[in-house]
């Protein structure tokens, strides 16, 4: 049984928004993610999606993207992404997946789950440009506080390894730390894994481990959209 993740799906099965707008590496990207993952993962597996899930506006618009996500193999949890804008309450969500027997997928909101010798947590996070205003700081502040109530649910889990999903880098565009860092040592963090980052932001990335942190760039077009072993 492996751990494994993989951002920016960006699933668009039930609406038109092709992603090979984007360049080259996003043509036939659903086809790719299908024969990666499946080579990959096996049933006892988990994959970690941190965010950037679907494209759809509403969960009900979500259906043919989550379908997908449920017949590829292994256990899957899903984090919110700036674009997952169906993203809903938790409640709302369990629904949705109850009412159509996606049985593989769970989804983290202020929660954790466990897998094996593992406890993993996550959230969204949030970028200050360099023109931040008050909102941004009181979104990323929100933000921080949901990081902490997600790893408060995973440390009761009591487990060897702590894993963090978080969508936005936990980091600014310069590779300066923005905090978040900074709550996941405290908290003993293992592993963070993140995406976001396309096309030429990629030379953004910082991956390696930072003060006991293993940071890893999971989103799709960085990993040619094959399931990262963690």
């Amino acid at each position: 049984m492996a751990i494994f993740a993989l951002a920016d799906l960006h699933l668009s099965f039930g609406t038109d928004k092709p992603m090979d707008v984007f360049g080259a590496k996003w043509e036939n990207y659903t086809e790719k993610i299908y024969e990666n993952w499946q080579s990959i993962v096996s049933n006892d597996d988990l994959v970690l999606i941190p965010g950037d899930v679907s494209w759809a506006t509403y969960i009900s618009d979500a259906y043919k993207d989550f379908k997908f996500i449920n017949e590829l193999k292994g256990r899957k949890v899903i984090i919110k992404g700036n674009h997952d804008y169906w993203w809903t309450t938790l409640k709302k969500m369990e629904e949705f997946l109850a009412d159509n027997s996606f049985d593989t997928i769970r989804i983290l909101n202020n929660n954790a789950v466990a897998f094996e010798d593992a406890a993993i947590c996550g959230t969204r996070g949030w970028s200050v440009q360099d023109n931040n205003d008050e909102d941004d700081e009181r979104i990323i502040d929100r933000e921080k506080k949901r990081l902490i109530l997600t790893l408060e649910e995973a440390i009761k889990l009591k487990k060897k390894r702590l894993i963090v999903g978080i969508h936005y880098p936990p980091f600014d565009r310069h590779g300066e730390e923005n905090g978040f860092l900074e709550i996941m040592r405290s908290y003993g963090v293992d592993t963070c894994v993140y995406g976001h980052l396309h096309s030429y932001a990629h030379k953004n990335a910082v991956e390696g481990n930072l003060g006991g942190v293993e940071l890893r760039l999971v989103s799709g077009d960085f990993v040619d959209f094959r399931p990262v072993k963690i």
